[in-house]
């Protein structure tokens, strides 16, 4: 069996290459020792798997190293990581599969010599089949006493060495394949991130609501202040926007009557990366007739606090070095009084575009091409470095929501929210802006902001107010950053920490 030895010195890229070639090489041969003898790995089509290495640990918890081993014959398969020769006659290796490690007892006599021979010319990171009996050794590990061993694939390219692991970020992320194999943190964080997707859609089923699949390519991309990603449909010979949200199909099934619909999809915006942004990224967009903005809130608070305790047991976590509560009730704050408690602005000040302008200017920010974007700006400077906790921002001004319902008895209040978390935000929902003449107006203020240059305002869908024309129930809305909350429950201070393969620029 050859292994991949670290020799601690450095190596020039000639060195590496030539390096890399003779541990490819001596694979291949061990590859055509292995056809030799009949046993051609890439021949195997299947393997009885009838236990991972997590089911055992986790059933044979009792099992001592004083007790009779047990007779059940269980089969594994996984990736070879690691041997340990005990002479001519015996070997101790690990064995890697989705759920984690096992540790493999392999003796000449128990498989006869040609089967036991077979263990030169595996190499690590080879796939193989083994089946066994389990037993605990001496020093307490859990081990699979193996009856037989199959190839199942060959690795011909060598893993990264043990000690240093694979470290170079961009490679981490255009090899995650690699990533995946050697680091288990990596792993985890997947399978969690599948956890709580998969909790999410139970949460939202069991309220009632459907789960709908919307276009990904639109005529017109709305529903979010964002710049779309173009593409050409060749058949139809027409120009495409790829979505930006899913909130305007949404909200025609509402329309439609189905009263009750969410969707966690991909969605695209062609803007900056950076720790928490990523130009694709995936959004639960969700609906309720007859809700109000405050039930959305309650639900809100119900899901994240039932993720957080299904991931991690507890409404309590660390994130970097902030210990963080989603205990409920969160805690609410309104809009300007958020920015008043913490910078000092009042609210008159702030809706006047001029004077918003001027507030840039003291911090030192650029101006803004639009009144909302000054307020964006100022809000994130000001309120968002104090949001920790989970806390509901709400009230937010109807400059800045163009699809939410106004206040009652205050034309430039919206209602709406936003939760934070960990510093930046989790998601946001308003109570519904259903009113069609309302609507048209709020959208021919986007066509005047387009005009002065804004490419992120999104041009008018004016089948959406068609739609509202026909008539939509009160209805509560909300987008879910999955991404972000993914980034909170599994402790990574990047998106790309959490997205399997985030986009990258092409190897030159």
């Amino acid at each position: 069996m050859s292994d991949v030895p670290g020799s601690g010195v450095l190596e020039d890229a000639g060195d590496l290459g030539r390096r890399e070639a003779e541990l490819r090489a001596a694979r291949l041969a061990n590859l055509a020792a292995l056809r030799e003898r009949g046993h051609d790995p890439f021949l195997a089509t299947r393997f009885d798997v009838t236990a991972h290495a997590a089911d055992l640990v986790a059933r044979y918890a009792e099992l001592t190293a004083d007790s009779p081993p047990s007779d059940a014959v269980w089969g594994l398969a996984g990736r070879l990581m690691a041997v340990r020769k005990m002479g001519k006659g015996a070997i101790f290796a690990d064995l890697w599969d989705r759920s984690g490690r096992i540790q493999l007892y392999v003796r000449r006599d128990a498989l006869g010599d040609e089967a036991f021979a077979l263990f030169d010319t595996l190499d690590l990171g080879d796939i193989v089949g083994v089946t066994g009996t389990v037993f605990r050794s001496k020093t307490g590990e859990l081990t699979l006493r193996a009856a037989s061993v199959a190839p199942l694939s060959k690795a011909l390219v060598p893993l990264p060495d043990k000690h240093h692991g694979l470290q170079d970020v961009e490679k981490r992320y255009r090899q995650r394949y690699v990533d995946l194999i050697v680091n288990e943190r990596v792993r985890e964080i997947f399978l969690t991130r599948s956890k709580i997707l998969a909790e999410m859609r139970r949460f939202c089923d069991a309220k009632g609501f459907v789960e709908c699949e919307t276009p990904v390519m639109l005529a017109i991309a709305g529903g979010a202040a964002a710049r779309p990603f173009r593409t050409h449909h060749n058949a139809l010979d027409l120009d495409l926007d790829l979505r930006i949200a899913t909130e305007l199909n949404l909200k025609r099934l509402i329309v439609g009557g189905l009263e009750r619909v969410y969707e966690i999809g991909r969605i695209f915006r062609n803007e900056g990366i950076d720790t928490t942004h990523n130009p694709e990224f995936t959004m639960l967009e969700l609906y309720a007739a007859y809700w109000s903005v405050a039930e959305m809130m309650e639900f809100n608070e119900e899901l994240f606090a039932h993720l957080v305790t299904a991931v991690r047991g507890t409404t309590d976590l660390n994130y970097g070095e902030k210990k963080i509560s989603f205990a409920r009730p969160f805690k609410r704050i309104a809009y300007f009084d958020a920015i008043r408690q913490w910078g000092g602005y009042e609210r008159d000040v702030l809706l006047d575009p001029e004077a918003a302008q001027r507030v840039l200017a003291e911090m030192g920010l650029p101006p803004s091409q639009t009144h909302g974007q000054a307020l964006d700006k100022i809000f994130e400077r000001v309120v968002e470095p104090h949001l920790v906790d989970p806390t509901f921002v709400y009230d937010y001004p109807v400059v800045i929501s163009p699809l939410a319902k106004r206040k009652a008895g205050d034309p430039d209040i919206v209602d709406r929210y936003e939760l934070f978390g960990a510093n930046f935000e989790l998601s946001n929902a308003f109570t519904e802006l259903n009113d069609p003449v309302d609507q048209r107006a709020r959208f021919e203020a986007q066509v005047l902001e387009r005009s002065k240059g804004d490419d992120e305002v999104p041009p008018p869908d004016w089948d959406y107010v068609a739609a509202l024309e026909y008539g939509m129930p009160p209805t509560a809305g909300i987008g879910v950053g999955v991404d972000r909350l993914v980034m909170l429950l599994t402790d990574n201070q990047s998106i790309r920490e959490v997205i399997l393969f985030p986009l990258q620029r092409p190897v030159s």
